[in-house]
């Protein structure tokens, strides 16, 4: 098992158990060739079961991978409120690769992290619309992300992630393969 591996377990876990449409991590590296062959295999073998790696933001030693599941992704655009949303921010939604570039190129861009990315990382419409009308402010919880709405539902999710999460880790470490830990779309 890779490194990369081990991190994308750490960090994707929700999102190949087929439980969100998508997570981000951080990831260090030193040659970016020898990246770029390992995101390459990882779509090679995982694109068959709908999951994807893109990456959103790169510096001289750090890659932002998105990791996401492209039918969940369409379907939650397909939500009019967030369809109107990222509309009136300047995505085309009609376009997944286009959102996506104009995903990156606002993360790269901006002071600060874009809002919206909360969308492409199944935060419901509510508690991204919260956070950016109270600055982060006065939320209920704090957990895998700030609720605004339907505090009890999502502690119950939070706590599903990280059992899940938990769980493919120790399968990853008793020789399960990345592959295997995908659910298939």
């Amino acid at each position: 098992m890779s490194k990369f591996e081990r991190e994308m377990i750490r960090h994707c876990s929700p999102t190949l158990a087929g439980m969100k449409t998508g997570n981000l991590f951080s990831y260090p590296f030193t040659s970016y060739c020898q990246l770029a062959e390992q995101l390459d295999q990882c779509n090679d073998m995982l694109n068959a079961r709908g999951v994807y790696l893109e990456v959103l933001r790169i510096n001289a030693s750090r890659v932002l991978i998105y990791v996401y599941r492209e039918s969940r992704l369409l379907k939650d655009f397909s939500c009019p409120r967030v369809d109107s949303f990222l509309q009136n921010i300047g995505y085309h939604t009609d376009d997944l690769k286009s959102c996506l570039e104009f995903l990156s190129k606002r993360i790269q861009n901006s002071s600060e992290f874009p809002h919206e990315i909360g969308l492409f990382l199944s935060y419901p419409f509510e508690d991204v619309q919260g956070f950016i009308e109270h600055e982060g402010k006065n939320c209920k919880y704090c957990g895998c992300w700030k609720v605004y709405c339907n505090e009890n539902e999502t502690i119950k999710l939070f706590n599903k992630y990280k059992k899940c999460t938990q769980a493919y880790y120790q399968r990853l470490l008793s020789g399960s393969s990345l592959m295997r830990l995908t659910v298939a779309a």
